[in-house]
């Protein structure tokens, strides 16, 4: 099994800044891509940016230029910084992952979500 283990979430004003963390754990032998999606209420969950074992990265047009993805491959972890955050960044942020274990069989896991809610 795979565990996600999601930080950083909170409050923040808008114009503010917050930075995410995800670390993965368990039986993992290769990480792939790392993703951060996020769902607001009574809107389906939504891509907001990626990363691949190479570095390669995509962003939702809703967040360039303002939100940054990166990892670090030697902890399994990836984060997300955001600035210049708006009160429509409003959601629940999922950290999700997909690699092999050490049977390499492909896993693909779940975060259990941090509330982010850019309000004045």
């Amino acid at each position: 099994q795979v565990q996600l283990v999601e930080s950083g979430g909170g409050l923040v004003q808008p114009g503010g800044s917050l930075r995410l963390s995800c670390a993965a754990s368990g039986n993992i032998f290769s990480i792939y891509t790392m993703s951060w999606y996020r769902q607001a209420p009574g809107k389906q969950r939504e891509l907001v940016a990626a990363i691949t074992s190479g570095g390669n990265t995509n962003y939702a047009d809703s967040v360039k230029g303002r939100f940054t993805i990166s990892r670090d491959n030697a902890k399994n972890t990836v984060y997300l910084q955001m600035t210049s955050l708006k009160p429509e960044d409003t959601a629940v942020y999922y950290c999700y992952t997909q690699g092999s274990d050490y049977a390499r069989r492909d896993f693909g896991s779940w975060g259990q979500g941090t509330q982010v809610t850019v309000s004045s």
